[in-house]
């Protein structure tokens, strides 16, 4: 599409906004560029650069800065790539020791805001509603205690109001015939299982298995945030974001809400590698200034999640990318040993 004096210039004037934050005029291409035009020949061929929407002329100044979709041509084939340096990937390994999961991400996420400036993100693997055993004490007449083991080892307790008062034995047998049969099932099959076996059970005892199964549910998905973030408030110091009103609402909307953010992560997950979405090209990024840097990580060879960095369009790319490329890979390893 564009031939290498056009793309050498265009890279150069991205180059330059990223680094300046100003609209890049000819004189600062001609200096910039390595190229022996005159400044007639760059305004030419920048004119052209506008006309197919790769830079505009913002107001009355006499520079241009990028499009979105000229920073999706320069992401996708201009972009130079620095490798991580060897002290930052050691950083990054040894604060991400095999730990408990959440911890694991949780500093993967401060990490990733350190390291870029700007927000990082990690959206936690969706656990599975499953137990490994469950087990009911008599607190007093109608309040049973529910403690649920999940197959990772982690224990949640629920007080559960009974309708009716039931025996220690009662409890007992309960807890044995759940453990039994449903140990390790998700509480959608174990639902369609007791609907089938109702019949076989006696009332008093189906009643308690159901107020069970909806509690554990419940304490299993509520325990865990679908993402954690660290250091949005990097991202309200960045002119291009914070210099509007809206712009800064729909910053916090996107912070608060949370539900646009598990779409775009979740939808980044099905992919390899690191994965770019720029601003006011895909309806899951809310704003033209904002870019989210992502890669899917794995636990045990399956791709259980997604990290990355939110930031302006105008970021460092070729930096940030390695920085969310190794974090990824690293928080992988330690998730597996963990496993």
């Amino acid at each position: 599409m564009l031939d290498p004096r056009a793309k050498t210039l265009l890279k150069t004037l991205i180059e330059r906004y990223i680094a300046d934050g100003q609209p890049v005029g000819s004189r600062t291409l001609s200096r910039h560029s390595g190229l022996d035009l005159s400044p007639a020949t760059i305004r030419n061929v920048m004119s052209d650069l506008e006309e197919l929407g790769l830079i505009i002329s913002p107001h009355t100044s006499a520079g241009r800065v990028p499009t979105p979709r000229g920073y999706r041509l320069f992401v996708d084939t201009l972009l130079t790539v620095q490798p991580l340096q060897q002290t930052q990937a050691a950083v990054i390994q040894g604060k991400l020791q095999a730990d408990e999961p959440q911890r694991v991400l949780s500093t993967a996420a401060s990490l990733l805001s350190n390291l870029s400036h700007f927000a990082g993100v990690v959206m936690t693997p969706r656990r599975e509603s499953l137990f490994r055993q469950v087990e009911f004490l008599r607190l007093s007449e109608r309040r049973v205690l529910l403690i649920i083991v999940t197959p990772d080892g982690d224990v949640q307790n629920r007080i559960l109001t009974a309708d009716r008062d039931y025996t220690p034995s009662q409890l007992v047998e309960a807890s044995n015939y759940l453990n039994l049969h449903f140990a390790g099932l998700d509480f959608e099959a174990i639902r369609t299982r007791l609907q089938s076996e109702l019949a076989t059970l006696r009332d008093d005892i189906n009643t308690l298995m159901q107020q069970a199964l909806e509690a554990s549910n419940r304490a299993l998905n509520e325990e865990a945030e679908p993402v954690v973030i660290s250091g949005e408030r990097n991202l309200f110091g960045v002119a291009d974001l914070s210099d509007n009103m809206d712009r800064l609402r729909q910053l916090f909307d996107l912070f608060d809400h949370k539900a646009g953010l598990v779409q775009l992560l979740d939808a980044s997950s099905r992919a390899q590698g690191v994965q770019i979405f720029i601003g006011g090209e895909s309806a899951l990024v809310p704003m033209d200034q904002l870019s989210v840097v992502v890669a899917p990580y794995e636990s045990d060879g399956k791709i259980v999640g997604t990290l990355g960095v939110i930031g302006p369009t105008r970021m460092a790319y070729e930096r940030v990318i390695p920085i969310v490329d190794i974090t990824a890979r690293l928080v992988s390893s330690a998730l597996s040993q963990h496993g």
